[in-house]
């Protein structure tokens, strides 16, 4: 007949500490049984001794008073009183013999008993036969008497060997519970280490899996193998991913259709008012100017919002990819400088440039989108009259570039989940929720990945600025050794 298996966790728990404690319960169960009876018997051995002892001092009082008595029978003539004494003692010596013979750890020594007692009536006999002599009834009784006490120390020497017997007894119970303890220790921490295996694959399973939906990725399914229970929950979740990827890919094409939708208009948007201020359909006058220039600057920040949202949807769907060419990097920097001109004159922010002359293997596209992000943020959160830095060099085989802003920083709350998609924190000093989308820095932290790079953020204490101070890393190779990034000759 197949045993099936535990169909619940709990059932598997329970079976899984049955095999573990029932061989320790049968161990205990043994040493108490065990040490129980050693110690009852030890006990009853103890007992008697204290009886032979006790006995055998009395029997060997009552045979010396018994020849005393008996000698002062005879002397100078048969004494009647003296008969009476001797017979007291004779029944004291019966009366110790029969508790003796009542122990049950001597039956060897019942014939000795009744030879000492035959004796015993055989001498009492000669002292009452007014023929017999001093001398038989004095021989007989010696006799009589070298019976008891060899008897006596028989009993003695049984009682020792059988204390003896006892601790050999004990010796041999205290090996095998040693051996026991050895045998059943270990065969329990195993099966207690294939218990903790057995429930632990599943949960580390589940966990697995949980930790997956919860960082977005729905990419691979969820199997979950174990009690019954279990993998209907296993099941359950993997019923979740595929509804959340499903969510997931019905939001992405929804942000690809939109942002497509909107980027044609947008487009003409930007055409016609750079075409306003090119003067291409006449002069415009100062107020005219300052407005066509508030449309082209919020143009240019839709295009960077849609260009987010498409690369962000391309990473998500997983069907981003880098278009690696050789360009400048610093006309790059520049073009994107020159996005926010206006923005900053407005707020009258004073730029640090020091920007070494770089070429760069890279996606020129991703790494603009990269560049537009930091520098609008850092336009963003600059005080009028502030001060943003803009660095790039290489340092130890790695471009860095670095964004820093003179502006309130990033709140400590906010660090950890500061690339995280759709995420908008507080500003430090603020108090209002910070006005985006929330995925420009995550676009900024997928497309350095992409690279082979990797971003952080300065804290107040290492950063020479209060604000904050964006790094980002590009390594010179990636790891199939593919070059990205070489430094400009000359």
């Amino acid at each position: 007949m197949r045993i099936g298996r535990p169909r619940t966790l709990l059932s598997l728990t329970l079976m899984g500490l049955g095999l573990v404690t029932l061989p320790l319960l049968y161990a205990v169960a043994n040493a108490v049984f065990e040490l129980d009876d050693l110690m009852n018997e030890s006990l009853e051995v103890a007992q008697a001794s204290a009886v032979t002892a006790r006995e055998g001092q009395r029997i060997e009082t009552a045979l010396e008073n018994m020849l005393r008595h008996a000698q002062q029978h005879f002397a100078p003539e048969r004494d009647p009183a003296r008969l009476e004494l001797y017979r007291l003692e004779s029944q004291r010596l019966a009366e110790s013999l029969t508790a003796l013979a009542s122990e049950p750890h001597l039956p060897s020594l019942d014939p000795d008993f009744e030879r000492v007692r035959t004796l015993l009536g055989a001498v009492e006999a000669e002292l009452l036969d007014p023929t017999s002599s001093e001398a038989v009834v004095l021989s007989s009784l010696s006799a009589m008497a070298a019976e008891a006490r060899n008897l006596a120390r028989d009993m003695r020497d049984q009682f020792n060997a059988r204390r003896v017997g006892l601790e050999v007894d004990t010796i041999g119970a205290q090996r095998a519970l040693a051996w026991q303890a050895a045998t059943l220790i270990p065969a329990s921490l195993i099966l207690a280490l294939v218990l903790f295996l057995l429930v632990g694959r599943p949960i580390r399973q589940i966990d697995r899996a949980i930790h997956e939906l919860g960082e977005g990725d729905f990419t691979r399914p969820i199997a979950v193998t174990g009690p019954g229970d279990i993998e209907t929950l296993g099941k359950q979740l993997e019923w979740l991913r595929l509804k959340l990827a499903e969510s997931g890919e019905e939001k992405n094409k929804f942000l690809r259709h939109m942002s497509h939708e909107l980027k044609t208009p947008l487009a003409n948007i930007r055409e016609g008012t750079d075409l306003l201020l090119d003067g291409s359909v006449g002069e415009l006058g100062k107020q005219q100017h300052e407005v066509a220039s508030i449309l082209q600057e919020n143009g240019i920040k839709l295009q960077r919002l849609i260009e987010n949202l498409l690369t962000f949807s391309a990473w998500q769907s997983r069907t981003a990819s880098l278009d690696v060419t050789r360009f400048e990097l610093k006309p790059l920097i520049f073009a994107t400088l020159s996005q926010h001109r206006l923005a900053v004159a407005r707020h009258e922010i004073r730029l640090e440039l020091e920007i070494a002359p770089i070429s760069v293997n890279a996606d020129e596209g991703k790494l603009r989108l990269v560049l537009e992000n930091l520098v609008s943020n850092a336009i963003r959160f600059t005080p009028h009259e502030g001060t943003i830095a803009i660095r790039a060099g290489m340092e130890r085989g790695e471009l860095v570039i670095e964004v820093a802003d003179s502006g309130p920083g990033v709140a400590e709350d906010d660090r950890d989940r500061l690339f995280e998609a759709f995420y908008q924190g507080l500003q430090p000093q603020g108090g209002g929720a910070v006005n985006g989308t929330g995925i420009g820095l995550s676009v900024v932290s997928e497309c350095v990945q992409a690279h082979g790079g990797s971003i952080e953020l300065k804290t107040a204490g290492e950063s020479d600025f209060c604000g904050a101070h964006f790094i980002v890393r590009l390594p010179l190779r990636r790891a199939n050794d593919r070059p990205y990034l070489a430094v400009a000759n000359g």
